[in-house]
């Protein structure tokens, strides 16, 4: 089940893979902001990559705060029974840790079906570690991204021979952009957004991008903390591409911060999209000249990629990372300074963390040759 822009670039080899697999069918459930047009519309990108959409279902509470992230769940768990009676899958394939996840695995684990989660046991701190975690303790079979993440597992007490290091799939689609890196396209021609006009020729002299998301636990900060980002950026003697933020506690907040940061005219060389086709996004992060935010692409595919981040507050604490990062405090002046060191700096080596660009084979493999279907099946 795909739930949100990040889901879709976490997992789309993998959805390819599987499909390609002879002796797999994909069954492809979208929900969440991945159908809204507010959060990029992330079902119009999956259907133009060719994948076919078994059940859509609608269960995101306006109003980015925590009581309606928990009713986001709660409608999550009310619809997906339905759609799994109706799909009856052999195995149902979870990734990662947004709270919408949480509804997938306790509706697959109450009816009796096996779950499989991909991206278990990492550690982030916030909300996400206990979604994870939790998602790990009702899976069936974990596909981890790294051995750390794999001995974490094991030790919540999971059977080692259900625990497979795979790779993280995002590592798949870096590892393309690693084989032709150009940037071959406008990135405002191809996808509109907002902001100043920033043409190919202005991007070529070198630009930043900026992905900054609220984090649930200081969600009342996300304004100030969005606001002294803005302020570094603008302070930066680069144009910046900034992708607006998940749909998460807080957002609003950091959506806040960006409109009224726009309307005292400070924004003239930042230019806003909700989202991109995931090629065409990492080829706009390998182009940069460094990733600003908190956004765990600046440690996973930036690793793999070599490119320099920023990342700010405490979103990503806990994440394995490559030298390709720093950490700084929500300070509008040690952001400034820490991107003013990374556009220096350039690109770093390339480091494996998460994956040698392989895992969405793996994945396949491992999921049409798991024994996880005996006496699990949906009743006839």
């Amino acid at each position: 089940m795909v739930t949100a822009r990040p889901s879709y670039s976490r997992i789309k080899t993998a959805l390819e893979a599987i499909r390609d697999h002879p002796g797999l069918e994909l069954q492809l459930v979208v929900a969440a902001s991945a159908l809204l047009e507010r959060y990029g519309r992330v079902l119009d990108t999956i259907t133009a990559d060719g994948f076919a959409i078994a059940a859509r279902v609608y269960m995101v509470m306006e109003g980015e705060n925590l009581a309606t992230m928990a009713k986001t769940t709660g409608l999550g768990l009310l619809e997906l029974p339905t759609v799994l009676d109706n799909l009856r899958p052999d195995v149902v394939v979870s990734i990662a840790d947004r709270y919408e996840t949480l509804a997938t695995a306790i509706a697959a684990a109450y009816m009796n079906i096996p779950l499989a989660h991909i991206q278990g046991g990492e550690v982030t701190g916030s909300i996400d570690d206990k979604v994870r975690h939790a998602v790990t303790k009702l899976a069936d079979l974990h596909l981890v991204s790294t051995a750390c993440a794999r001995d974490r597992v094991v030790g919540m007490g999971e059977d080692a021979a259900c625990v497979h290091v795979t790779g993280c799939p995002s590592i798949d689609l870096a590892a393309q952009v690693v084989q032709d890196p150009r940037l071959d396209f406008d990135p405002i021609a191809r996808y509109g957004g907002v902001g100043a006009r920033l043409d190919a020729g202005a991007l070529a002299h070198g630009y930043v991008v900026v992905m900054q998301h609220p984090v649930t636990t200081e969600y009342h900060a996300a304004r100030r903390h969005a606001s002294q980002t803005l302020q570094a950026v603008a302070a930066c003697a680069l144009p910046a591409l900034w992708f607006w933020p998940n749909v998460d506690a807080g957002s609003d907040g950091t959506s806040n911060a960006i409109r009224s940061f726009r309307e005292r005219g400070n924004t003239g060389c930042m230019h806003f999209f909700k989202n991109m086709q995931p090629l065409d996004f990492l080829k706009v992060i390998r182009n940069s000249r460094c990733l600003v935010g908190n956004s765990s692409v600046g440690i996973r595919e930036s690793s793999f990629l070599g490119v320099p981040v920023v990342n700010i507050g405490s979103r990503q604490a806990g994440r394995e990372r490559g030298p390709n990062v720093i950490d700084v405090a929500n300070d509008r002046q040690a952001i400034a300074e820490a991107m003013r060191a990374q556009v220096a700096h350039g690109l770093y080596p390339r480091t494996s963390i998460y994956g040698d660009g392989t895992a969405g084979q793996r994945i396949a493999r491992l999921l049409a040759e798991a024994e996880l279907r005996i006496d699990k099946r949906l009743p006839e």
